[in-house]
């Protein structure tokens, strides 16, 4: 990484600030797949000018180093085998940057699972028990909400005997 002194000298030379940028944004992206916004904010933080990051971005998208809908896709295939629902992954997706359209076409694929995920998730956490009490339902309904699954599934899933 470089010093706050050499990136001053850097500053007066764009196209090796360019290459700085870029070997920082691949650096990153080699560890994990990032969005557009997650990297302009970790290139920011290192004190690099906007405009030249934009460009050096949106290089690296045409080149398909950087790839959204493929961040997306991989986020949401590890949250789910965390054990986290639809909204919460939903949630944290709108806070890395991504658009709607580009959220649900990630999250479609997984329309038909979330029951099971539901079932699994729960099944991590209590058991295969049923809930003994109300009590005890609401408690589960809590969790499973906090893990991001709707309350609709919760309900099918739960089914709390009357």
């Amino acid at each position: 990484m470089l010093s706050a002194q050499a990136r001053e000298t850097l500053s007066s030379d764009p196209a090796e600030e360019a290459k700085e940028i870029e070997r920082l944004a691949l650096r990153l992206l080699a560890t994990r797949e990032h969005s557009r916004l997650e990297l302009m904010r970790k290139i920011a933080a290192r004190g690099f000018r906007t405009e030249d990051a934009c460009a050096v971005l949106e290089r690296l998208e045409r080149e398909d180093a950087l790839n959204e809908d493929r961040m997306a896709e991989r986020y949401v295939s590890e949250r789910v085998g965390k054990g986290f629902g639809p909204l919460r992954i939903r949630s944290e997706l709108r806070d890395k940057g991504l658009a709607d359209t580009r959220i649900e076409h990630a999250l479609e694929p997984m329309h038909a699972a979330w029951p099971t995920c539901v079932s699994k998730a729960h099944e991590r956490r209590f058991g295969a028990n049923a809930p003994v009490d109300r009590a005890d339902y609401a408690k589960r309904a809590r969790f499973l909400e906090q893990r991001g699954f709707p309350a609709d599934i919760i309900r099918r899933f739960l089914r709390f005997p009357h």
